[in-house]
């Protein structure tokens, strides 16, 4: 026995067999985890969307209270407000979105011919004289009789799902508010709850941590939504003066994907640039510009003083997280990926202040 607490190797050795041994039962007897997983994959959805609005309109709460509100009161007002805003949405917003969308769903057979009649015109030319399109086409299967047929074919099988998503969407807008209201009712109790599982010693410290991590997520969320908004506001304004069709639908995808860093406003504009390709050169250019001048407005002006240096994330470590977060969940995943890691980075260096400090006192 002494043996063995003297001997790392021992010890390590048995911790990562027992290791092995309890992940292998688990795999063994799933259907008894089966339930849970399903139980946190039905609240996964709810809980991140009530987070999300709880850091977006928790500070809005706050102004109130600093204005002699009850904090009771300014729940309900910015929920009547909230709900306000929804109703503007849903009477002004969303017809005209799904308007468009119809219109441009309705319009793929013929951006298709527009694109293949485009590539045919440009495959004219002396420098694609030995390059055969129609080989090319029929090796890869691309005609447009084919992309018409998978298109049809994936929305016809995808009726079950939308079933399925119709019926969740509904779950999440019944439990979506309940779970926000508890949010901003008891959230302020949150912190000094959990600190009560760590030693006394610690809970001052568990608190200050909580208390950053809170800020770092209401930091990101905040400044983010402005960011997306000031992105699909402006790109829509610029479709608009550049005459491109579907701007309003184009544009609330280019905010949209702008959460995702870096390669959220290319995704953005490729849908835009394809249907401008189908109208002429000319417009392609123009969309590229109103897209690159909004983005150099954005990273120049608007990010930096509404996000600031609050995440302190290189660049180079945002792309590696987008890379495997998205590869582990894909787009939930990246979108996800930057502010977890940024709220793991803030437990980290702030766990190794703390380290350093007690080492710092256990010196003196």
């Amino acid at each position: 026995m002494d043996y063995f607490k003297k001997s790392k190797l021992m010890f390590w050795t048995v911790w990562l067999l027992v290791s092995a041994t309890l992940i292998f039962m688990s795999t063994k007897i799933d259907f008894v985890f089966q339930p849970l997983t399903t139980f946190f994959s039905t609240l996964f959805t709810p809980i991140i969307i009530a987070g999300f609005l709880y850091y977006l309109l928790n500070p809005l709460i706050g102004q109130l209270e600093k204005i002699k509100i009850k904090r009771k009161y300014g729940i309900i007002i910015v929920f009547l407000l909230f709900l306000g805003f929804l109703i503007f949405l849903a009477i002004s917003v969303i017809p005209n979105l799904l308007e468009q969308l119809g219109q441009l769903i309705t319009s793929i057979p013929s951006f298709l011919k527009a694109l293949e009649d485009y590539s045919n015109e440009l495959l004219q030319k002396p420098m694609f004289d030995n390059f055969d399109l129609e080989k090319s086409l029929s090796q890869m299967d691309l005609s447009i009789e084919n992309i018409a047929n998978t298109i049809f074919t994936t929305l016809t099988s995808s009726v079950g799902s939308l079933i399925g998503a119709v019926a969740n969407t509904t779950i999440v807008i019944f439990t979506v508010p309940i779970i926000l209201f508890y949010m901003f009712k008891d959230g302020k109790n949150f912190r000094p709850s959990v600190a009560k599982f760590f030693p006394k010693d610690y809970r001052g410290q568990m608190i200050e941590l909580l208390g950053q991590m809170n800020e770092t997520i209401a930091s990101y969320i905040s400044g983010q939504t402005l960011v997306c908004l000031f992105v699909a506001v402006f790109t829509y304004l610029g479709y608009l003066i550049t005459g491109m069709p579907y701007g309003l639908l184009l544009g609330s995808i280019a905010g949209i994907t702008n959460i995702i860093p870096y390669i959220g406003p290319y995704i953005g504009a490729a849908p835009a640039v394809i249907i401008a390709l189908t109208i002429s050169p000319t417009q392609a250019l123009l969309v590229v510009l109103v897209v690159l001048v909004v983005q150099q407005i954005d990273s120049a002006f608007i990010s930096p003083n509404v996000i600031g240096k609050t995440l302190s994330i290189h660049p180079l470590t945002i792309i590696i997280l987008l890379l495997v977060a998205g590869n582990i969940a894909g787009i939930i995943g990246m979108i996800l990926g930057v502010p977890t890691y940024a709220v793991v980075k803030t437990i980290v260096v702030y766990l190794k202040d703390m380290f350093m400090i007690r080492k710092k006192h256990a010196s003196t």
